[in-house]
């Protein structure tokens, strides 16, 4: 699969090539996860951070190689464009998420569920991480998948169709990029293990929540720092207000409802094709 996304003299062409992105993302992640499944906790974790780093190593050895000096301009800007930020769309989305929460605690009370949940937890839901505190293994979490994900491997995708499909399949793809964390003792997704519905749940979770992220993605003109901070967001309230498993369910139909409204409300960031084969030569006037 092959998508021409430049050819602008004195820049270098440059072609994206996601699914091989994706097979070794996935490849030199699980080359470490899966051996943290039948090791020491202690020892889990540190194998569990090494995999956490593959996607922002492949992505950025993708660009560094790709003989294209325009493709590793966009990754400082996208890294370093600090000034891009569209703070107030960050803000409104962590905002947008934090009414997620409310809602979905407040919808689970006809199932059951307490007015508790409107409290914080008294410690994050996985234990083990072995690099100082799971604050900060959030936090790293959130970062590093960031460059990866936002570095080469969404644009990689969307160089090849409109951003609605390319947040489907994405979503899809960095939920399921997840999975052999559900057998490694001490983490949040082996917590799940009790419930196959609550399993279920995990990865559905991800495709809605992939077009928020791709459309505070886009609107902070590709800008990782937005996504970074949003990601942290999302992660800590998810660790830290103490939502039931079946709440979390109902989120989930929350979040997909908020999504189909982002959506319909930016459809032509979702829908236009001007930039499909051409995605760099379109944000940088090189057409």
């Amino acid at each position: 699969m092959k998508a021409k996304t430049m050819n602008a003299e004195g820049f270098g062409s440059y072609r994206y090539r996601p699914v091989l992105f994706f097979a070794l993302a996935y490849l030199f992640t699980w080359l470490f996860w899966i051996p943290a499944i039948f090791v020491p906790q202690e020892l889990g974790g540190i194998l569990m951070l090494i995999g956490l780093l593959a996607p922002a190593v492949v992505s950025t050895v993708f660009v560094l190689v790709s003989g294209s000096e325009l493709l590793k301009q966009d990754l400082k800007i996208k890294v370093f464009g600090f000034y891009k930020v569209n703070w107030r769309n960050v803000l409104l989305a962590i905002l947008q998420f934090a009414g997620i929460v409310v809602c979905s605690i407040l919808l689970s009370l006809a199932f059951g569920q307490s007015l508790d949940q409107f409290s914080f937890t008294e410690d994050f839901s996985f234990t083990g991480v072995g690099i100082g505190s799971a604050l900060i293994t959030v936090t790293l979490a959130s970062i590093l998948e960031e460059v990866g994900w936002k570095g080469y491997c969404e644009d990689s995708i969307g160089a090849y169709m409109n951003w609605f499909w390319e947040s489907l399949l994405f979503g899809a793809l960095w939920s399921f990029w997840h999975f052999p964390l559900l057998f490694i003792k001490g983490t949040y997704q082996a917590g799940l293990m009790v419930n196959p519905l609550y399993v279920i749940n995990f990865f559905i979770s991800g495709i809605p929540l992939g077009y928020i992220i791709t459309w505070v993605y886009l609107v902070s003109d590709r800008s990782i720092l937005a996504c970074m901070v949003y990601h942290m967001t999302v992660n800590f309230l998810q660790e830290k207000i103490a939502m039931t498993p079946e709440t979390k369910c109902v989120e989930t139909i929350v979040v997909t409802v908020v999504a189909a409204v982002v959506v319909i409300a930016n459809k032509d960031l979702f829908f236009e094709t001007r930039h499909v084969g051409k995605l760099l030569e379109t944000r940088y006037g090189l057409e």
